[in-house]
Parts: C-alpha cells; structure tokens; sequence
C-alpha cells in the first residue's frame, strides 16, 4: 500500500498526486500502539486545497472507536503515570529527534494538506520539535512548595498525573498545534486519546508512524479521525477522560461547556477565536509598523486564530499608513507565492461571503476582490484590504482569511476602546515608541496575549489563553502543568 512517507519531497509528493491511477491514501486510526480499522464505514474527504482535489480519506470514527481507544489509555494510564520523568523525557526527545529527522516530509504533506506554503509549514514543523524538547526538559526541574505552620506542621503540594485526556486540535496548525497539547500531556504523566480535524488530519497520521517508530509504550497516545459528531462529541462525553484540552471555534468550544456540565471534575481548557486589534500611534517607525501589520494580517493567508485583523491608525498618519500598507502588501504577499491556499471549499465559500458583503461600501476595497463563486483549480483567495465602518460584521465576525480592516482613531483612549469592543479577547498587538504608553495601554487590552512592536513571539513557558469568549484557561509551562496535573496539599506533624 503506498503511505504518504514513502514521498518526502514537493516534486516527489506532487508528482504521485498527479498520476491518474493515484488512489487516496486511506487513513488508519492509531490505538493502543498499532493502526487500527475504524468500526464505521463511513469516511471524510480530504482535498487539496491548493487544486481541489481529493487525496485522502479519513475515518469518521464511531463512538466504539473512541471507546476502544479510551480503554487503551486508561490501561497504559497505570504505569505511564509511574515512569519516572527522566524516561518520560527520553521519549518526548526521541519522538522529537524522528519529526526533525523527517522534517521535509511533514512540512511537505502539512503544506498539501492544509494549503499553506512549504516555508511556513518548515515553521510550523520546527515549532512542533520545540514542544517536544521544551516539556521534555521541563519536568526535569520542577519543583514544589512546602511550609510549616506555626504549630509546626510541615505542609507540603503534591501532584499527579490527571488521567486519560481528549486532545482535539484545528485545522489551520495542525501539526504544531496538536503536539502543544501531546507533548504536555504525556510529560506530566497522562494518556491521550487525541484527534485532528477532520480537515487536516494527514500530519498526525505522519505523527503515528512516528509513535510507534519511537517505541512509545501502547495506549500511552491514541490517534483517532472523524469529525466534531460522531467522533469529537463521544470523545470528549466519555466518562472516563479525565479532562479536555481543546483548540478551535468559540462555537464548539461552547458545546464542550454543555457537553461536559454536568462531570463537574474534568479539567476543561479551551482556547477559542480571536478577533484582534493592531494599534498602531502616530510615533512609530511607519515602515517597521507597515511590516510588522501586515506579516500579523497575512502569514498562513490570515488563518491563525493570533492574526491581527483589525487595524486601528492614529488619524495623524493614517493616510500615510494605509497607501504604505497596501503597496506592502500588493509587493510581499503574493498568492501562490507567500500565501498559499485557503483550507477548504466551505472556508473559501465563508471568507467569499464577507467580501461580498464588503461590496455595500463601493470604497472599501483598498486591494483584493470578491473571489469566483465557484473556483477553479483550488481555494485561492487574494488579500484583500478593506475600510469598512464600524458596525459592519466585517469588523465583529471572526472570519479567519486573507481579509484585514483598517480605521482610524484619535485618542489614545477612543483606541482602547474600539480594540476592547469585541466579544473576543485572545490577543492584540500595540505598535509604538512610547514606553510609557506600552504599559498605559497594554496593561488595559482585552487580550490574553500583547505584543508591543513584534508579533508571534513564543516563550513556552508563558501563559497562552485568551479572556471572554476567546477561551478559559492558560496552558505553557507551568499552566499546563495545572491542566494536566491534580494538587493535593499534604500536612504531616513533626510527632
């Protein structure tokens, strides 16, 4: 059977794509160490977003699967939890050696699958062998606190591990995205039962072969495919995963709330849409902020839940902003080029909707169009630059694409204030030269995340979460430890 490891090249990869005997890989869910036939006979369509064309089928996996998968976990659960850091870190290490060593090949099947070009995907691929080494370093120096109260009792915090965990990631990073919430889990001593998008799920059918090449024991990782219902609904309403790490829409991250209300003990993390602002005051380098607003509007063709798709500009400079802006961006995003592909019919047909509606305001369009309704030769939608008033949903909707508004403000209050009025709150970017007013303002966003003249900087072990409906905890460093990990307090007398 040919497996998409056997085409470790773009020419190779596109080449066997081309043929027209090519038959669409069939994916296999991975449980308890060995790929594993779904129960269902149905299966999800996987496209090509960059032609259109089918090149994968995905299991849409049955609640039995996910049972059988859960059940795997909850056995290797016993004596993975006991595994001293130190072999847990070894195997965290391993599987991030095997990715680096097959890097090309991930960022060549990552690209195919979700549309965006080969140089950002080797991005996303790096960063998924950082999560790796980073967690496997990590619980290599914890640490606890202990006290003795005033009647000399010695007071101390343990943890342990929570249990079995449903690990459900989004399209747009696949890859990088689902090991920030494998790489955690399993270092702080828990099973996984993890699922994709349905959309983007031949990364962590790459991330299997990986697994079981690194001797990962079985059931410790579990890979199941399918979509929200059947499968991600029976996953995380199983009575036996202990807790939820979710990525993705506000929308369903608010049907896991309902879903999971009533087990009032699984530990709940969800990091869900943004919305946000870049604020841009008059002192800056206008060139450097054209730069930095624009790589925050268009890297991965606008589909990173961080992307700053709002722009608000002091009036003092706006015009001379907005003509550098879009000559910025007419000159360094070019589709085909640096942006790639949008991730799927019914995606290209919702960004198509909002610029249609754009059309209302005839002056709008600063660069971009109305795409074809139907398009030809895969999900190709150009930036567009718009300036649409305030009301318009253009400027609350969440739409995730290669579509940026520009406005401007007067004040540095009025600034604040339109950036806050959002029903999100995930991240924001401020662009200025005033170091008081990186605080003054900063420390008053809405935002889980700030950047202050850059955008997309990681530090592991920094919180990462937003505020309302952007999500409700914080995972990174010692906030994933909190998701992953019980606390109990200990208090031992001296006699």
């Amino acid at each position: 059977m040919i497996q998409p490891w056997d085409y470790a090249s773009i020419e190779a990869a596109e080449s066997l794509l081309q043929q027209s005997a090519f038959e669409p890989f069939q994916l296999q869910n991975l449980i308890n160490g060995a790929q594993t036939t779904s129960t269902s006979n149905e299966w999800v369509d996987s496209f090509n977003p960059k032609t259109g064309q089918i090149f994968a089928r995905v299991p849409n996996s049955s609640a039995q699967d996910i049972d059988y998968a859960v059940q795997a976990a909850e056995t290797a659960f016993a004596s993975w939890s006991q595994t001293p850091p130190s072999k847990r870190a070894a195997y965290l290490n391993r599987i991030a050696t095997l990715i680096e060593e097959r890097r090309e090949l991930f960022a060549v099947w990552e690209s195919i699958d979700q549309g965006k070009t080969l140089a950002r995907a080797r991005v996303e691929i790096d960063r998924a062998i950082s999560n790796f080494r980073y967690f496997a370093t990590y619980i290599l120096q914890q640490n606890t606190a202990a006290r003795w109260t005033d009647d000399n009792v010695l007071t101390y915090e343990h943890r342990s591990p929570t249990g079995v965990f449903a690990l459900i990631s989004p399209w747009n990073m696949p890859l990088y995205l689902l090991t920030w919430k494998i790489a955690p889990c399993l270092a702080f001593g828990c099973t996984a039962v993890a699922k994709p998008s349905e959309v983007t799920s031949l990364s962590a059918y790459l991330l299997g072969k990986v697994i079981q090449d690194a001797e990962l024991p079985p059931g410790v990782l579990n890979l199941v495919y399918g979509a929200g219902n059947p499968t991600g609904s029976a996953l995380v309403k199983h009575p036996r995963v202990k807790g939820v790490s979710f990525t993705g829409g506000t929308a369903t991250g608010i049907q896991i709330r309902r879903d999971t209300v009533e087990d009032i003990g699984k530990h709940i993390s969800l990091e869900l849409g943004g919305k946000n602002p870049t604020l841009v005051f008059e002192d800056v380098d206008l060139d450097a902020a054209v730069a930095t607003a624009a790589r925050a509007a268009f890297e991965n063709q606008g589909e990173i839940c961080l992307c700053g798709s709002r722009i608000y500009v002091q009036k003092s400079i706006y015009d001379a902003f907005l003509s550098r802006f879009v000559v910025y961006v007419q000159e360094h995003y070019v589709l085909g080029e640096t942006v790639g592909a949008v991730v799927s019919l019914a995606h290209y047909r919702k960004i198509r909707s909002y610029l249609s509606l754009a059309t209302q305001y005839p002056e709008s369009f600063q660069l971009g169009s109305v795409p074809p309704e139907t398009p030809d030769g895969g999900y190709w939608i150009e930036p567009a630059v718009l300036t649409v008033p305030d009301g318009s949903p253009i400027m609350k909707d969440e739409i995730f694409g290669p579509v940026v508004t520009v406005s401007s403000f007067e004040s540095e209050e009025e600034a604040i204030s339109r950036a806050n009025d959002s029903q999100y709150g995930l991240a924001s970017i401020l662009l200025t030269r005033d170091g008081a007013r990186m605080r003054r303002v900063g420390e008053r966003l809405d935002a889980g995340m700030v950047w202050v003249n850059c955008w997309l900087v990681r530090e592991l072990g920094t919180p990462f979460g937003g505020m309302k409906a952007s999500g409700t905890g914080r995972e990174g460093g010692d906030y994933s430890r909190d998701v992953f990990t019980n606390v109990r307090t200990l208090h031992i007398p001296s006699v």
